[in-house]
């Protein structure tokens, strides 16, 4: 997955008191990035307007080391919600800034209760820069610092101002250990007290290229070389994020899905991407096939009812279902001989006769037309149609009342 990587200008001390505004415009002309393929090695780097910027999977801003500040406290055991107002009231002594010119975040893995390092940065200009990135439709996934306190302790060297050539003045020193991060000068003597004591002690050094032979001088022992793209590449390859609380990227289930969709096309996935096709091709096969089975199935049911009906009754027509006209058919047939069927005026008369409920007075006028018979019952109470009703049920027969009369029918037909 390919990872774009902006190495943020420091921010200028000269214009602190500037507006938003104009720091935004500042961030709005050019960026410095790196562009790794594999997020390891750097395949492209330059410099260009942040509308020109490469694609990527990944987008992570590198903030300078002098643009964060680092706070050693206690976490406090407070809400998400409530988190960063907690943290304001533990830091107040300690901040210089207003609280709402302060942007603050937590160490990743941070447990409330426990010693953590807290990163403060200048709210309004790191909004601006965020704000210049996503005008241009840059999401920016995560911003991360370029050193942080760890151990061993840590020494990079680089030019104090770029462009300014590797003057034994123009030479600046970033070190972080346990206790902290800091930034200095090599033309005094606070650098040297950065050092360890004791020679013995593991120290990671390195240097951009610009300044690494002046830095063996200064420091007295060789120093690797290591480009502002690779480190920044380095740096973001970490667990922190600084973008928290109200600087926190939005739209994250989207983004995810986002995330997981380029995932899935990545040549990594190309084997699930082919099981997934050929998974989905077999169930339509599959789901064919066993459509086409039912039907031929059906088929041989019509064929054998029409045969039965063409062997049943020869002169039968075939306009009609097969099952509708044998049941024409067998109804000619039964009235022709003279026997009632189901739906005729005798069995239901009969049915009704049996399921008469005692004291109830005869019946006054009735209706009948094919299947249904409509007797008056104006005299019934309830409860001797819901006796009637009960003594018809299990012979087959439906009851319906309606303004003083009940309709008998097939239960079948009724519910049709």
């Amino acid at each position: 997955m390919s990872t774009l990587v902006l190495l943020l200008a420091p921010r200028e001390r000269l214009r602190a008191q500037a507006s938003a505004a104009g720091e935004g415009a500042r961030a709005s002309r050019e960026f410095s990035y790196a562009l790794s393929a594999d997020g390891l090695a750097v395949s492209a780097q330059g410099r260009c307007a942040a509308a020109l910027l490469p694609k990527a999977d990944s987008v992570i801003a590198v903030l300078a080391d002098a643009d964060v500040s680092w706070h050693r406290i206690t976490l406090p055991k407070a809400p998400a919600a409530r988190l960063r107002a907690a943290l304001v009231g533990v830091l107040e002594e300690s901040l210089l800034d207003d609280e709402d010119a302060l942007h603050l975040a937590v160490a990743p893995q941070a447990t409330a209760g426990q010693p953590t390092w807290i990163a403060a940065v200048h709210r309004p200009w790191l909004a601006a820069e965020l704000a210049a990135l996503e005008a241009a439709n840059l999401s920016v996934e995560r911003v991360v610092p370029s050193s942080w306190p760890d151990n061993p302790a840590s020494a990079h060297f680089f030019e104090a101002e770029e462009g300014a050539g590797a003057q034994a003045d123009n030479l600046a020193l970033a070190w972080s250990d346990d206790q902290g991060v800091s930034c200095v000068r090599l033309d005094g003597g606070l650098a040297r007290t950065l050092l360890p004591s004791d020679p013995q002690t593991p120290l990671r050094a390195s240097a951009t290229p610009a300044v690494a032979a002046a830095a063996e001088r200064w420091l007295g022992a060789p120093v690797p070389v290591l480009p502002a793209a690779q480190r920044a590449l380095i740096a973001a390859r970490s667990l922190w994020n600084l973008r928290q609380f109200d600087l926190a990227a939005r739209h994250r289930g989207a983004r995810a899905l986002a995330d997981a969709w380029r995932q899935l096309l990545s040549p990594a996935w190309r084997p699930v991407r082919i099981g997934l096709v050929t998974l989905v091709v077999l169930q339509l096969i599959g789901l064919n096939l066993w459509a086409l089975h039912l039907r031929g199935q059906a088929n041989e049911r019509q064929q054998a009812m029409a045969t039965l009906l063409r062997a049943t009754y020869p002169s039968a027509s075939t306009a009609l279902a097969p099952d509708v006209e044998m049941e024409r058919q067998t109804s000619v047939l039964r009235s022709a001989a003279g026997r009632a069927g189901a739906g005729d005026l005798e069995p239901m008369l009969q049915a009704a006769a049996a399921a008469w409920p005692d004291g109830v007075p005869p019946v006054e006028t009735l209706r009948f037309e094919p299947g249904k018979l409509t007797l008056s019952a104006a005299s019934m109470t309830p409860a001797q149609i819901d006796r009637f009703r009960s003594e018809l049920r299990p012979a087959g027969w439906a009851v319906d009342t309606s303004e003083g009369r009940l309709t008998i029918s097939r239960a079948n037909a009724a519910a049709l």
